[in-house]
């Protein structure tokens, strides 16, 4: 059965997944990284990367939260790694950080996992509402490399049919709306502008009972 989002909410949750994609440019990068998710379609995106020869190397970072530890038992990187490599992206071509809890950690600690190469630029391979949040977290944590966010190409209703579920995509849309704010605030993440009709998509959605992602 198909999954769909009801016509009253499609406007503010479009809304904010627009928001969130910032449409960046591919191109080739020093190394792509793969932020853990319980969305197994980043590792998908990024094995596709791989073979575009967008990078020639992959880094997978995660281990779990609550709402990955079912679907990812050994840990997120781990699966994302295992589902490559079914995928065809060679064993030596991808590296592993198993503990990031969180998207600073995913970009510190793949940071200090690459310390002894040369990098000067990375692909960050995420959901797509993570996008915004994952590049403002990266400049603040790693300011002197080039960053270019990627995710797979797919309009929101494809989104939410492959995730099969409407309130955890849109729950996760709104979480990630507010930490934009919260967290340049609190100083893990650089500034962004959140503009008017964002804000108050955010808020009628916040209302409308979407909040199990709100810190």
């Amino acid at each position: 059965m198909a999954v769909s989002l009801p016509d009253d909410l499609r406007a503010d949750v479009q809304t904010l997944w627009d928001y969130h994609d910032l449409r960046h440019e591919l191109r080739p990068a020093d190394v792509g990284i793969g932020l853990g998710s319980h969305d197994l379609g980043v590792a998908t995106y990024a094995a596709e990367l791989f073979h575009a020869g967008m990078f020639p190397l992959v880094v997978f970072s995660g281990a779990n939260a609550p709402t990955t530890v079912e679907r990812f038992p050994r840990g997120e990187a781990v699966h994302y790694r295992e589902h490559a490599l079914e995928l065809g992206v060679p064993d030596d071509a991808i590296l592993v950080e198993p503990g990031a809890r969180n998207t600073g950690e995913n970009i510190a600690f793949a940071r200090r996992l690459l310390e002894s190469r040369e990098v000067g630029s990375v692909v960050l391979i995420s959901q797509p509402y993570q996008q915004r949040r994952a590049y403002a977290t990266c400049k603040n944590l790693w300011p002197e490399v080039e960053v270019i966010c990627a995710s797979r190409p797919l309009p929101l209703d494809d989104y939410v049919e492959s995730i099969g579920d409407v309130d955890r995509v849109i729950t996760m849309l709104v979480g990630d709306t507010q930490r934009i704010t919260i967290y340049a605030e609190r100083g893990f993440a650089v500034q962004q502008e959140v503009p008017r009709e964002v804000t108050h998509a955010y808020e009628r959605l916040v209302h409308l009972g979407f909040t199990g992602r709100l810190i």
